[in-house]
């Protein structure tokens, strides 16, 4: 039997982490059995958990991975980036909206119901509010920022925002002049 390369093994969990995304989205937590975790990668069971321990390992690790993104993304950028790219999938293909969201939703419940989940995302919540306060202060240090309200208010505001642009988005109103909010929501952490 020919061994398979980490780029292989890489690439499988890519496309298992994808298609869960979007049956996670679809489905909810409760509802993506599975058949449907099957059905929706186009691979066994037995090859969807060689990668993941269980269907909550998966879970953990689409909203993981999502969150990853995040960190990435405010640490180069800030949230209000973060929050654009929201924007801009919410203009783009339903897929890729609705698994993003079905996952920020998923979790939100998840965090409401199941006390152990909301002990072990802590430390990824964590990371995406570190990482948007680490930005503000450089931001601050450069001169950027305004100065009369505390970098962890400012913290506290943006993640305010992001919260209800994800509220809006998914009770599916349409997006409308949001760009132009958030353009109002930057400059609301701007030095003028």
């Amino acid at each position: 039997m020919p061994r398979v390369s980490q780029d292989q093994l890489d690439a499988r969990r890519h496309e298992i982490l994808t298609a869960a995304r979007a049956c996670f989205a679809r489905f909810g937590y409760e509802g993506a059995t599975v058949r449907r975790l099957e059905e929706a990668t186009g691979m066994s069971r037995g090859a969807i958990f060689h990668h993941f321990r269980d269907k909550e390992s998966l879970f953990l690790a689409v909203a993981e991975d999502d969150a990853a993104t995040m960190v990435e993304t405010v640490t180069r950028n800030g949230l209000v980036q973060v929050m654009r790219d929201l924007l801009a999938r919410a203009g783009g293909s339903e897929g890729d909206t609705a698994g993003w969201l079905g996952t920020q939703l998923e979790v939100a419940h998840r965090l409401r119901t199941d006390p152990a989940f909301a002990k072990r995302w802590a430390e990824r919540s964590a990371a995406i509010a570190d990482a948007t306060r680490e930005r503000l202060e450089r931001q601050r240090d450069a001169g950027v920022l305004r100065q009369d309200v505390p970098v962890e208010v400012l913290t506290q505001f943006l993640e305010l925002a992001y919260d209800g642009l994800v509220l809006h988005l998914a009770t599916g109103r349409p997006p409308g002049e949001l760009a132009r909010v958030l353009d109002v929501v930057e400059e609301a952490v701007r030095r003028h």
